[in-house]
């Protein structure tokens, strides 16, 4: 087996999902402390963003550098290299993690024992099943009081419309938590409530053994007999394959700020979760072992040192090795780029790399040559598709506050759209431009953002608008009439592409009645 293999199929990468506080960042700062990757739990800094006044909030923006750049962390475990990227939980940067989730081959959500199943885990998941990602389930902080886990199992198959299979089952919870049963490696994990890392962990082959009681007592080896008994009943076995096609959840429980459960996680996620997997072009699919060099940008993190006006653009290897110094061709403009200072990021160390293998990610220092969903590779003309942006929410028009600065305002949407942190559409009625996001935030990060880093000044102006859909349609004819009768609702994306905004549920389902042969698209992969 070549090195080339043998790299390759030693990589996981992964991303951590949940609803914010469900514990994400508290799970990768445990998983980079069994990775040797930190050796103190805390050194990874919060970047949960505090509800307090606006002017904080900025401060906060300002320093979210911190989080963004380490937001890809690589670290190697038991002869495996792990590329974990933890994503915003905060709804309102949505977009950044529906992006994220194109560059991992799995996922590993997180969910809290009370909260259950919350909405903004429904919707990535929907980008999972889109994308068929096999998922893994952590159930956090079962040293709290929360539902029973059966419920919970119930709420994960019908919430997240996936089949699920525990391989881990708590005794008891809350005050009385005694551990889990760990059903993938037969052994028990008793649980001693301290933020250090020892477990203890006996092999229990045989539930059935009076062994049992003298670890947990009567009562609950009793109970973990007939809820182990109902699982096996209830649940189907573990298929490796079936949970790759994503098809079945593996869910553990555990208390990741006690450092409960994680390691376990881990061991079974190595095991299981796929090496790097073919990526889709439009050209071919191309596989990550047999293909020379190939990826495409994903993110791209504008301004990330304000000293020293310079992006960085997040590239995730698709395919072969990728070499510091060597030319590659960057697809959009047909032309060939070298990289001289390529990074990854450990933790939170930034250092230049000779050369990256498929599976992972590398940031480039971008003078503006990138935009997200760019290929790069050794020559060959590929296009990765499967970056989607997603229909906005929120509507606002962005009109120039300072007349004198309008070339300066034009350059920072542009720049600030390619990064992908809303969307720009143009009104082909009265050519004002729309700014379309996923969240209330996101238009004072803009403002912030276009004030301080490109000395321009905006403004917002309400508009009413409900919905923005991408349309096409195979019949010409009904299109221009479409068109016509929805001139003043109609406008372009950045691409050029025809977006209908509708002003209301009812406009668009009267819309989508009337014009049986247009297609309403609501993200703009299509």
């Amino acid at each position: 087996m070549s090195d080339l293999i043998k790299e390759i199929q030693r990589r996981r990468t992964f991303a951590i999902i949940s609803h914010p506080d469900a514990g994400k960042t508290t799970l990768t700062e445990k998983l980079l402390l069994f990775g040797g990757a930190i050796h103190v739990a805390g050194a990874v800094k919060s970047n949960k963003i505090k509800k307090t006044a606006t002017s904080d909030w900025m401060e906060i923006e300002k320093q979210r550098g911190i989080s963004v750049a380490t937001s890809v962390m690589g670290f190697d475990y038991e002869g495996y290299k792990i590329n974990i990227l933890d994503t915003p939980g905060h709804q309102d940067f949505a977009e950044d993690t529906y992006r994220t989730l194109t560059a991992v081959d799995s996922v590993i959500i997180v969910v809290d024992i009370a909260k259950g199943v919350e909405q903004q885990t429904r919707k990535l998941m929907e980008v999972c099943r889109m994308r068929k990602t096999p998922v893994i389930v952590f159930v956090n902080k079962m040293d709290r009081d929360g539902q029973d886990p059966f419920d919970l199992l119930d709420e994960l198959e019908q919430e997240l419309k996936i089949n699920v299979r525990p391989l881990s089952w708590p005794i008891d919870m809350g005050q009385n938590f005694k551990g889990v049963y760990n059903i993938y490696e037969e052994k028990l994990d008793l649980y001693t409530p301290s933020k250090q890392t020892i477990t203890e962990s006996v092999a229990f082959k045989d539930v059935n053994s009076p062994e049992l009681e003298k670890f947990i007592g009567d009562k609950l080896a009793k109970k973990l007999r007939a809820d182990l008994e109902l699982i096996e009943g209830v649940y189907p076995e573990l298929d490796i394959d079936t949970y790759l096609k994503g098809e079945i959840a593996p869910v553990f429980f555990g208390s990741a700020l006690n450092n409960f459960g994680v390691k376990e996680l881990l061991d079974c996620f190595v095991r299981i979760a796929p090496s790097p997997r073919p990526v889709q072009a439009e050209e071919r699919i191309v596989t990550p072992e047999k293909d020379l060099f190939s990826g495409f940008i994903f993110k791209i993190h504008a301004n990330m040192d304000p000293n020293h006006r310079s992006c960085i653009a997040f590239l995730k290897i698709c395919s072969g090795e990728f070499e510091r110094n060597a030319n590659y061709k960057h697809v959009r403009f047909g032309k060939m780029m070298r990289f001289s200072s390529p990074t990854a990021f450990m933790a939170q160390k930034k250092e230049t790399v000779d050369e990256a293998f498929a599976g992972d990610i590398i940031g480039l220092p971008d003078t503006g040559n990138f935009k997200i969903g760019d290929t790069l590779t050794a020559g060959e003309e590929l296009h990765f598709k499967g970056l989607p942006s997603f229909s906005p929410e929120m509507f606002k028009y962005i009109e120039n506050a300072d007349p004198m600065k309008s070339k300066q305002l034009n350059r920072g949407i542009d720049q600030l759209m390619d990064e992908g942190v809303a969307q720009l559409f143009t009104n082909q009625f009265n050519g004002r431009k729309i700014i379309g996001t996923v969240g209330q935030l996101q238009f004072e990060v803009i403002q912030y953002r276009l004030l301080h880093e490109y000395g321009a000044q905006c403004k917002w102006e309400p508009i009413n608008l409900f919905k923005a859909c991408w349309i096409e349609s195979d019949f010409p004819d009904e299109l221009e009439n479409f068109k016509k009768r929805k001139f003043q609702y109609m406008a372009k994306d950045k691409e050029g592409r025809d977006v209908f905004l509708a002003d209301s549920n009812y406009v668009l389902q009267m819309a989508q009645q009337d014009f049986k042969n247009i297609k309403f698209h609501f993200s703009s992969e299509f």
